[in-house]
Formats: C-alpha cells, structure tokens, sequence
C-alpha cells in the first residue's frame, strides 16, 4: 500500500471540500484530496454532480450544469497545487497526530484533515424516481426545493412535496411561492412537524395534505418531464392519478460520517459537531465543513463558504502546533 505524507488531507470533493483545498494550496499547504470513488452511491463532486442546472451560484449569470460547476471547482484546486486522488477513504485512526486516512489504495498520513464528505438526500424507490430510462430525477423530481423550485418548468403548475416532518413543511411553504397548488403526501394520517409547522401549512390556502398514501410510480407528460404520480391510499387501497409537475423528497439527509467510526463527536442525527463559529471538531486538527456539519442550510454556497473556513483554521492551527 502507497504511503502519502501531507500536511493537510481533505476527504471529500464538493463546493466545501474543493474550497477548502484551494486555499490550503494558495497557503503552500500542499494539500492531498481524496475525492472518493462513487462515494454513498454519488460521483466525485457530491449532490452537485446530480444538479441538473445551478442557478444560485454567484458568477454564473445564465446558470451552470452541476457537473460542469464541480468541474470548474476541480481544475481549480489543481491548478493551485492539490494532489487529487479518485478513492475513498474506507477508515481513519483519530487517536494520535500524525492522523492516518485509509482508501483500498493507499495510507495518507497527515497532520490535519478537513473532512467534507456532504450528506446524501434520501430518496424512495419507485417507478420513475431514478436518473435511468424512464426515470425522472431531475426532470421534475428532486431533493432540494430551494436549488430548484424556482424553475421555469415548476411555475404555476402544480408540485408535491413527500414527508412529514418540519422540513417538509418548510419546502411545501417555499413551493407555494412558485407553483400554483402543493400537495404534501404523507403516508401517515399525522404529520410530525412542529405544531407551530404544521399550522402554517394546514392553513394555507395553495397546500393540500394527502393522508395516508404513498407514491407508487411516475409517468411523463408529452414532453418526457415529470407529468404526474400515481399515489395509494394506505387504508382503502385505492389508486389515484395527482397530475404534477414537481416532485421533491423531504424525508432527510444521511450525512457521510459512518467511516469515522465514532470517533469524532457527532449529534443524534450523525452531523459532525463543530465549535460555535468554527469547523474545528472535537478531535484537535481534525476539522469539518459542508453539509457533513449542516443540516439547515445545505447549500453549496453556505458549504464553499465553510471549506474557506476550515482551510483557515488549518493554516492557524499548524501555526501554533507545527508538523506532528
């Protein structure tokens, strides 16, 4: 197994890990990215690379393809001097400086690590949900109501939203902005929002709940977009047809920590916990940004905007602590 030696190893390769390694690099740290290969089912550049269009990226006045943005970022970071790498890291050993990164590949030995590994939406299977023939992830369907609600394709037509929990209700009250009628389907015959959620959506007068019912499958209208889904009702059985032009998952996110192994601190929910107004976590030298640490914003600006952080952080840290 390949040894590599850095002063600064970041695990990850969307807007937060690419962010960070171009500021490490412009700071001569030398950094050694891991971008991961197919890492939680996703290519190297994270939920970007399933983005069909960016729009609410600065810079790009016309919007940008998602893996046209993660591209950029990339060249980007080499240019200044990164050393990528298309592995995944596999496991880590916390327990001492130097830290140890482990892929199939090989052992990366660094004084410090950003990790930025993201979180991958969670989705449900069925007919028509996936980016494959017949699929309409990103022809209608998503994940993220805020990248993409506002699209000329969900204007005034009618959009679902699936879940039941506040962040449901959050995506639901932002789609009312854009579309002309928003379901929430939800397959229980309560919602587990807030109190406080759920009286702001039951109250509205664009938002429809769906009791009890699940989505079995989605069918296309004449242009091969997202046209509608067919729901069933969980108690009576009965079938439906909800003609649609937007569907978005509200049903959580699975932050990529499970390689840490525990052994840096992470909520109830398995985000990485960070310092107030810092990246650092609770292992000394071992930092995070990105979503792996987010789960109110998720965006990948919010995200760049914390690698910045945590590239800082790195150079103060081998500052005061050197090379171990």
């Amino acid at each position: 197994m390949t040894v590599e030696r850095t002063k600064v190893c970041i695990i990850g390769s969307g807007p937060a890990g690419h962010t960070a390694a171009i500021y490490a690099a412009r700071a001569e740290l030398q950094p050694v990215m891991l971008e991961g290969w197919m890492a939680n089912g996703i290519a190297a550049g994270g939920q970007l690379t399933t983005t069909h269009e960016v729009e609410n990226f600065p810079g790009f006045p016309e919007g940008i393809l998602g893996g046209e943005i993660c591209d950029k970022f990339r060249a980007q970071s080499q240019r200044f001097g990164t050393k990528i790498y298309s592995e995944t890291a596999t496991k880590v050993d916390l327990s001492s400086r130097p830290f140890h990164i482990f892929t199939d590949e090989r052992e990366v030995v660094a004084d410090t690590i950003i990790i930025a590994t993201g979180a991958v939406a969670r989705r449900l299977p069925f007919p028509g949900s996936d980016e494959g023939p017949g699929g309409f992830w990103n022809k209608g369907i998503s994940a993220c109501a805020v990248c993409d609600g506002a699209a000329p394709m969900f204007r005034n037509q009618p959009i679902a939203v699936i879940g039941g929990g506040d962040s449901a209700m959050e995506e639901a009250h932002f789609l009312t902005k854009y579309g002309s009628k928003v379901y929430i389907i939800h397959r229980r015959d309560e919602l587990r929002a807030s109190k406080i959620m759920q009286k702001r959506v039951l109250e509205h007068p664009k938002i429809e709940v769906v009791w009890d019912s699940v989505v079995e499958e989605a069918y296309a209208n004449a242009k091969g977009l997202l046209g509608g889904v067919k729901v069933k009702n969980l108690k009576t059985g009965t079938v439906t047809d909800l003609p649609l032009a937007g569907l978005f998952f509200a049903i959580g996110h699975e932050p990529a920590t499970g390689f840490l192994n525990g052994q840096v601190e992470l909520d109830e929910d398995k985000y990485i916990i960070t310092a107030a107004d810092s990246t650092a976590t609770s292992v000394p030298g071992v930092f995070a940004a990105g979503d792996v640490r987010d789960k109110k914003y998720r965006q990948a600006i919010t995200a760049a905007g914390s690698g910045c952080m945590a590239a800082l952080e790195v150079e103060r840290f081998l500052e005061e602590h050197g090379s171990a």
